[in-house]
């Protein structure tokens, strides 16, 4: 497999080329990194949602929009399909990477964590990249500056002039676009959490409703995640059975029903303190090559309504 920055590098360079066409700004820093705004001193947009879907997977997904009901109503959603979910998904899009410096707060995602290597999928997958160039989308509220470029470079041992850096708030179209299309990496993450080994997860597709953007980064956070938790559905084929895929959907979990803005609340906001099995879909198809086919969850579209404001 070719190096997943080099792929996603090539699907920088079209955001930098149509960037007007996007609502995306490109601003060079300093020290010659790039940072483009796809959604936080802009408007971003849904284009600009599903083009950072593939950067963040690395090419290595086709990502697109239907139009599907919730509790009624119309609404966009999105569709993410990959056939590599081990590498696109949990050594791509996961996010899990936290940038903390001078003040600066973002959540990380994309390629540019796999020239680390240092979370435990990594080891799980046996892939760590290397290449000349990093690409890690940033969850923010504040566009990256030079030292998040500098840390972003002496972490991944490329040259800072090397280093592109997406930003998007969650209280953005991207930021709803792009959380509507994890779905998919929740379950396959959800597996490889619950012992299954994710490179017997041969393909897999996932849909999720994109949330109205809120007018503040808490409740947009709690909105897109309502929006998978409770709207996700995921199709998923495997090459082997499993004694646990039951626990795979959101269905599954003490908190079930929950609001997401409760759930974040009762943790004080501090993401590591949430139980991080209700990082789930809401339904899931898992099919397994030769064998048998489970149905697994339920979406919940009462919760749904009443997250997005219905």
């Amino acid at each position: 497999m070719e190096s997943l920055n080099r792929m996603a590098t090539d699907l920088v360079d079209e955001a930098i080329d149509f960037a007007d066409e996007l609502n995306v700004a490109v601003r060079p820093l300093d020290g010659q990194a790039t940072v483009l705004d796809f959604g936080v001193d802009v408007p971003g947009g849904m284009e600009a949602g599903l083009l950072l879907a593939e950067i963040q997977t690395a090419g290595l997904s086709s990502v697109q929009t239907t139009i599907d009901t919730v509790a009624g109503a119309p609404l966009t959603h999105v569709e993410l399909s990959t056939d590599h979910p081990a590498l696109a998904l949990l050594c791509g899009q996961k996010a899990g990477w936290e940038v903390s410096v001078d003040g600066f707060e973002g959540l990380g995602s994309g390629p540019a964590r796999a020239l680390v290597a240092e979370e435990d999928v990594y080891q799980r997958v046996g892939y760590r990249d290397e290449f000349d160039f990093a690409v890690l989308a940033l969850e923010t509220e504040t566009v990256p500056d030079e030292a998040v470029a500098e840390q972003v470079a002496e972490m991944t041992g490329v040259p800072e002039s090397s280093v592109f850096l997406p930003a998007f708030s969650a209280a953005s179209i991207t930021g709803s676009v792009q959380m509507a299309a994890r779905a998919a990496e929740l379950a396959v993450f959800r597996l490889s959490e619950l012992g299954y080994d994710p490179l017997d997860v041969l393909s897999v597709t996932g849909s999720a409703p994109v949330a109205p953007v809120a007018d503040d980064e808490e409740t947009a956070i709690a909105r897109t995640n309502d929006a998978l938790a409770y709207g996700g559905q995921v199709h998923v084929t495997v090459d082997s059975e499993f004694d646990r895929f039951d626990e795979v959907p959101s269905t599954a979990t003490e908190e079930y029903d929950e609001p997401f803005a409760d759930i974040f609340e009762a943790a004080d906001w501090d993401f590591y303190e949430v139980p991080e099995d209700v990082f789930a879909p809401a339904q899931v198809t898992i099919d397994v090559v030769g064998g048998s086919t489970y149905v697994l969850g339920e979406q919940n579209h009462e919760r749904l309504a009443e997250s997005f404001e219905l």
